[in-house]
């Protein structure tokens, strides 16, 4: 939840829609709860652990396919102010009363039920075996998030909770939408201090007025828009300290009027102002009376034709010294009143603001750790081990998982070429980095679509040997596999094509084309004995780890692209020789169909490199060229035309 009272609506005008590029190389802290409630609601009984589902497909997209490096981040002992909201929140939308909650007692905490710890444990022991950090907050999971952003250990936050902004997060990632070309959905600090002129105690001050996850009510009778106009009437350095004054009852009126008279524009009366508004004509409307304005015009009317003032038209205003300073005294004056409103409803609160509240969001001790700076290390994934965690807890069948894990196993191989170059390195043990076949963009995304192929057959456990697994994964359903629309949920899925048919890169390599969306799926392509795979991979990754086999895929492109356009112009200029044939059957044309091809064609030419006009056209008549017979000659005119 966070901040109450529709707080992302306020920042919704100032949100970036960052592309799939945003977090390649970058590190991620995750809030791991907001995955698990987010998607245990959507996908509860429909099907089997959605909380082990959503977390594994996510992992790997985010790792492989945006190239991130995420960090997980589980929540600690919630803190009692925290606990008595979440029951609150409970019996609240129970249609229970909640006047006769007991008092938080200081050391008191409730933790969440069983089911959903359990969820918790399942995830983290799935990330472990994936080989992601996991860090455990002290208190709440978005406050640590924050802090790793705010120190710097991280390049951005993913939660829903909108108070990580509170606890110092520079830039928070609300939502994903992998099926568009932007799918982050991010929030920077720096935007909304430049767009809403606000600070992070200014959003704090917000927070202590509408309402947070520690204190769901707020200050009763006052909403966003009001505390955004509230605190707007304060510096930073001095916006908690004015809550403090009127928490404890003093409403310091005539130094707010005097000095924070914030975005309503008012100007403050001197003392010599005049006390009273002077005397306006009900005619004209300015100043002076209506029988002197009947005798002499005034100096603000045009003259009519009586020699009197003009009458004043509907919705006049007098634009009159006078009239001004009237106008302005009476902003002020409801400016003021309204300042009283909620300088009272402040003062009315009591135990406001509470100082808890404030040292939690403000503090930066969220997390515990022995090394500084904080160590965070990705390990690759446990695939033995991780084939049977995901058998016994989802009843999916071992060559499902190695298919699904393979992105990120060739993530990890190209990211080993780049750090440390060996040759003859093997992805698992028996495929090799074979050729680049060819280029391809997939939502605004471009990546390589790279050719593996089988070095040798493993020797040792059978069950180390990914290639024939996955060789015998047919059409047929897998149990416990449901088909997911979300790119983001669920990564490639790895096809197996067993053909005969040969292409001019790869034997036995066939194109997958769908009418509606391309679909960007590793493969595996077996032929005469042979296994080939296919994979997406980034770009800048390949380039960096075989910068000899890219520049050779760029010179083949380069070569085969002048092959075409030379191709081109020869058949260009031999098809002015050809006799024209017919385009379904090859078989020459009779002598009647022929003069019809020629001269249409003819007419056709004629059409397009000739200038219009009526008088150009005169001119080429002049000059013996026919033009193309009209619809009102007669039948035996236009054969003649057509045969002579």
């Amino acid at each position: 939840m966070g901040i109450g009272g529709n707080f992302w609506d306020l920042l919704k005008p100032y949100v970036r829609n960052e592309n799939y590029d945003f977090l390649r190389n970058k590190k991620v802290a995750i809030d791991l709860s907001y995955w698990i409630v987010q998607h245990e609601t959507a996908l509860k009984n429909k099907v089997r652990n959605p909380h082990l589902r959503v977390t594994f497909f996510r992992t790997i997209n985010l790792f492989s396919k945006f190239g991130a490096f995420p960090v997980f981040v589980i929540d600690g002992v919630p803190s009692p102010l925290k606990a008595r909201a979440r029951i609150e929140r409970f019996l609240r939308f129970s249609g229970v009363d909640i006047s006769n909650l007991p008092k938080v007692n200081d050391g008191v905490s409730v933790e969440r039920n069983g089911a959903f710890q359990k969820c918790v444990h399942e995830c983290v022991e799935l990330l472990q075996l994936l080989g992601m950090p996991v860090l455990k907050a002290s208190c709440e999971a978005e406050a640590l998030c924050a802090q790793l952003n705010y120190e710097g250990h991280v390049d951005a936050c993913i939660t829903a909770d909108s108070d990580a902004l509170l606890y110092g997060a520079k830039c928070v990632i609300k939502s994903l939408s992998p099926n568009s070309k932007e799918p982050f959905e991010c929030y920077f600090m720096s935007d909304l201090e430049t767009g809403l002129g606000l600070k992070r105690l200014h959003f704090v001050a917000i927070s202590l007025l509408v309402g947070n996850d520690h204190n769901l009510g707020g200050v009763s009778g006052i909403g966003i828009e009001t505390a955004l106009r509230f605190v707007r009437m304060f510096p930073e350095d001095e916006i908690l300290k004015r809550l403090h004054e009127l928490g404890n009852g003093n409403i310091p009126v005539s130094q707010i009027n005097d000095n924070y008279l914030g975005d309503c524009d008012v100007t403050i009366l001197s003392e010599n102002s005049p006390k009273t508004k002077l005397r306006h004509c009900s005619y004209c409307g300015h100043p002076g009376s209506k029988s002197a304005h009947s005798k002499i015009a005034c100096e603000h009317c045009v003259v009519s034709d009586n020699g009197g003032c003009s009458q004043k038209p509907s919705g006049f205003k007098c634009e009159c010294s006078s009239c001004n300073l009237a106008r302005k005294s009476k902003e002020r004056k409801k400016h003021e009143s309204w300042q009283l409103s909620v300088c009272r409803k402040i003062s009315s609160e009591k135990n406001f603001p509470n100082e808890e509240i404030i040292e939690m969001y403000l503090s930066h001790k969220n997390g515990s750790w022995t090394e500084s700076p904080i160590s965070l290390l990705w390990g690759k994934p446990k695939l033995e081990t991780l084939v049977e965690f995901l058998g016994y807890h989802q009843h999916w069948d071992p060559s499902y998982i190695r298919q699904r894990i393979l992105p990120m196993l060739s993530t990890h191989f190209l990211r080993d070429m780049v750090s440390n170059p060996i040759e003859n390195l093997l992805l698992h043990g028996q495929y090799e980095f074979y050729s680049i076949k060819r280029a391809k963009i997939t939502y605004g995304r471009p990546c390589y679509l790279v050719t593996w192929r089988k070095a040798a057959p493993c020797i040792g456990n059978a069950r180390d040997n990914i290639g024939k697994e996955l060789s015998d994964v047919q059409n047929e359903d897998i149990p416990g596999v449901i088909e997911v629309v979300d790119l983001l949920d669920e990564p490639d899925v790895p096809q197996i094509l067993v053909t005969d048919v040969q292409n001019e890169d790869i034997p036995g390599v066939i194109e997958v084309v769908d009418l509606l969306d391309e679909p960007d799926v590793p493969q595996i392509i077996v032929d005469d004995g042979c296994s080939y795979l296919l994979t997406e991979e980034n770009m800048e990754l390949v380039q960096a780890a075989f910068p000899n086999k890219v520049e050779r895929f760029l010179q083949e492109k380069e070569l085969k692209s002048r092959e075409k356009n030379s191709s081109k112009k020869f058949n260009g200029k031999h098809n002015k020789f050809e006799t024209p044939k017919s385009s379904s059957t090859g078989i020459q044309l009779s002598i009647k169909e022929f003069y019809r091809a020629t001269k249409a064609l003819a007419h056709a030419k004629q059409g397009e490199h000739s200038p219009k006009g009526p008088e150009i056209q005169a001119k080429g008549f002049a000059k013996g060229k026919r033009t193309p017979p009209t619809p009102n000659l007669s039948k035996s005119a236009r054969r003649r035309l057509l045969f002579d």
